[in-house]
């Protein structure tokens, strides 16, 4: 010490004030967390991270633990004029009759997210890649107008590079060609894959961009969505991005997953969530031209709820609490990660202790191994509680579908885990309807068919270690 004086003569003065400051650092990052007013238990977690592991707590709380409420994507100024250029139908408009327990949650969708019921619409249902990518390149290849996609994941692959020359032919047609793609999501891109698009004519842009500077405030804050518009005729949304694996499969097998291609009004909804997106992004109002669709036309009823962490409420986690309370007859879950937060598995276990048919159901190889043994810690508190849990073999099961009784479903982006309800910008389709509900039913039993069920006895006997990696994994499950 004596020494380092000599070398530093304000060395010990230098290191008092960073110390200082850096307990400031603390004491003030610990103020702002009482201050967000969140869940106690995830308030005090993130203190006692912070007290007992200040310098690692501090990381991990600029990267995983900040609040983006404050954060507004677009004013209700703005809002209001996209809806006045015509992206949403009008809620005057013959509404479809629905039963007690959808009225009750289709207002509160409506609440959220100011989307009303939308009827008369045309669901073709994709459960492979093959069939999604043959509809969705030959729906892009008859564009007149414009393209609106916007993808979570986009690769550098074949499938990547067809859809990159397909969007390139059209921009040169004078095809108006727009492209959001998530910065982290599509993290292995090149730059010259979208430099190429760009010579071309097409627009395409990171969302959250993450950069140096913004590494902390943009890391954890992903658009998840998987959303298509080709000249506000026809649309898409599900759980498919863009990438070989979803055609082709991995080395576990077969990638299952679900996705829409929707015809009518319900359109003009998935036209409004991109053009949000788009004005985050880059500051524009788009004023395209969308078609209209009598609303008497027989068809499927339908919402489209968009949520993210700039949301005054959990609008997605919110939507799945009400529709699972209102269950009386069955309830069929199909998530890829089963990471539910408190009052969701709470949800679930009540509704199937009142004797509700509750059906779990998870691929027994996911692609995370992190994500699976976390996701295995739930499985026995769910079989106690009565609900039926199902492995799926032949793969990959990416698809994301709640079935209810007879008349609900809701399919999209948001998987059955925290990072879906309270970090990711989602997109989800909620569709209502006895003729959709028993189509996806089916579907539903027909993988049930090619599922190992889990037996309560059986599952007890796994070896210590890997209780206790899961318990370990369990514990990271909000950061997930």
């Amino acid at each position: 010490m004596v020494l380092l004086d000599e070398l530093f003569p304000y060395a010990h003065i230098v290191f008092r004030v960073l110390t200082i400051l850096y307990v400031l650092t603390i004491l003030t990052s610990i103020g702002v967390v009482i201050s967000e007013n969140r869940n106690p238990v995830k308030s005090l977690a993130w203190i006692t991270v912070l007290i007992l592991l200040p310098v690692v707590g501090f990381v991990l709380y600029m990267f995983f633990g900040r609040s983006l409420k404050s954060v507004r994507m677009i004013s209700h100024r703005k809002r209001r004029r996209l809806r006045n250029t015509d992206h949403l139908p009008d809620d005057t408009k013959a509404q479809p009759e629905l039963d007690e327990a959808c009225r009750s949650l289709s207002s509160l969708a409506s609440r959220l997210v100011d989307c009303p019921v939308i009827p008369g619409n045309e669901v073709e249902i994709f459960t492979g890649g093959k069939q999604k990518m043959e509809a969705l390149e030959a729906d892009l290849l008859a564009a007149r107008e414009y393209i609106h996609l916007q993808y979570y994941i986009i690769e550098d692959d074949k499938i990547g590079n067809r859809l990159a020359r397909i969007l390139a032919q059209k921009a040169r047609e004078g095809v108006k060609v727009r492209v959001i793609y998530d910065h982290v999501g599509s993290f292995k891109l090149t730059s010259t894959y979208f430099k190429r698009l760009r010579k071309q004519g097409v627009e395409a842009y990171p969302f959250l961009k993450v950069t140096f500077p913004e590494l902390a405030n943009h890391a954890n804050w992903r658009n998840h969505r998987k959303v298509a518009v080709i000249d506000g005729e026809t649309g898409y949304i599900g759980g498919m991005n863009i990438a070989d694996r979803y055609v082709e499969g991995t080395k576990h097998g077969s990638w299952r997953d679900t996705h829409l291609r929707i015809r009518g009004n319900a359109v003009r909804a998935l036209q409004y969530s991109f053009a949000v997106d788009w004005y985050f992004m880059r500051h524009e109002l788009l004023n395209v031209p969308l078609k209209d669709y009598d609303p008497a036309t027989p068809g499927d009823a339908m919402q489209i709820v968009m949520s993210g962490p700039t949301d005054r409420w959990s609008n997605i986690a919110f939507i799945f609490l009400r529709a699972l309370s209102s269950a009386r007859k069955c309830v069929y879950v199909q998530t890829p990660y089963f990471l539910p937060n408190d009052s969701l598995l709470r949800t679930l276990q009540a509704v199937a202790l009142s004797g509700v048919d509750v059906r779990l159901m998870m691929p027994r190889n996911p692609d995370s191994r992190l994500l699976e043994f976390a996701a295995h810690s739930y499985i026995k508190e769910c079989l106690l509680s009565g609900i039926k849990v199902y492995f799926y073999e032949p793969g990959m099961l990416h698809s994301k579908v709640i079935i209810i009784d007879d008349d609900f479903v809701t399919t999209g982006s948001t998987n059955f885990d925290f990072r879906s309800f309270e970090h990711n910008f989602e997109c989800n389709a909620l569709v209502y309807g006895n003729s959709f509900n028993h189509r996806m039913k089916a579907i539903f039993l027909d993988d049930q068919q090619q599922c190992t069920r889990i037996i309560l006895a059986r599952w007890k006997k796994r070896r210590l270690w890997r209780k206790a990696v899961e318990s370990v994994a369990r514990l990271m499950a909000p950061i997930l």
